[in-house]
């Protein structure tokens, strides 16, 4: 069930600081929603990724519509059907050397046994079988640094069609329906990390003597 032992995976969530949860979309119907919640209080910064449902919030958290270049996860959540999951590892496993692969975790069904054959061979670290919300509550694990929530910002095109775009701070700690016109969406970090071209165009704004939270601060004060 688990590539190492218990002991491994439990040090590796408590030492985590971000968790990336593939599939978490603004259904609360769903169990990849239910996770955000169920882990709300842990102290990790969660991430839900939702290509449909970006742009839109999970309990404060922005949810973004992929996994952008620039950003290295901690660890990703699979709660995907076991195509979408291996079409996904075969991406990760493209992108990230073997140092950088963050803790995958297989949600039950998620598995595909070609995928965990070919991690079990590179000597890539998963979990499969187990519900990481049920494995957090039955260790009663916490991260060991907990992150608190902050604003998150999000770049839309503009509702009326001029060709302009608006840049907007987030704070509230419920859900946001996501914009039909997303541009960008992400939290300080992506901001900091991403290689995107908008949160790389944001960066180039930043004053002397400014910190970047500052900088998306003035920027979302500026817009109409």
């Amino acid at each position: 069930m688990l590539k190492d032992s218990q002991a491994v995976i439990q040090e590796a969530l408590k030492c985590a600081k971000s968790i990336h949860i593939l599939g978490a979309g603004i259904n609360s119907e769903r169990p990849a929603h239910r996770s955000i919640h169920d882990l709300e209080n842990s102290g990790w910064r969660l991430v839900p990724i939702h290509p449909t449902d970006a742009g839109g919030s999970i309990l404060g958290r922005p949810i973004r519509p992929s996994i952008e270049s620039g950003i290295i996860p901690d660890i990703v959540v699979l709660f995907l059907s076991p195509q979408r999951a291996k079409s996904m590892i075969r991406s990760l496993m493209v992108r990230f050397t073997l140092s950088q692969m963050p803790l995958l975790w297989f949600q039950p069904g998620s598995e595909d046994e070609e995928v965990l054959e070919m991690l079990n061979n590179a000597d890539i670290i998963h979990i499969a079988g187990e519900c990481i919300v049920r494995f957090v509550q039955h260790h009663n694990l916490k991260a060991t640094l907990p992150c608190e929530i902050r604003p998150w910002y999000r770049q839309i095109s503009s509702p009326s069609g001029d060709g302009c775009s608006i840049w907007s701070q987030h704070t509230v700690a419920t859900d946001i329906e996501p914009p039909k016109t997303l541009e960008w969406c992400g939290d300080l970090e992506d901001l900091e990390k991403s290689n995107h071209t908008i949160a790389r165009y944001i960066r180039s704004l930043n004053l002397e003597g400014e910190s970047l939270t500052e900088t998306a601060e003035r920027l979302a004060r500026t817009e109409p």
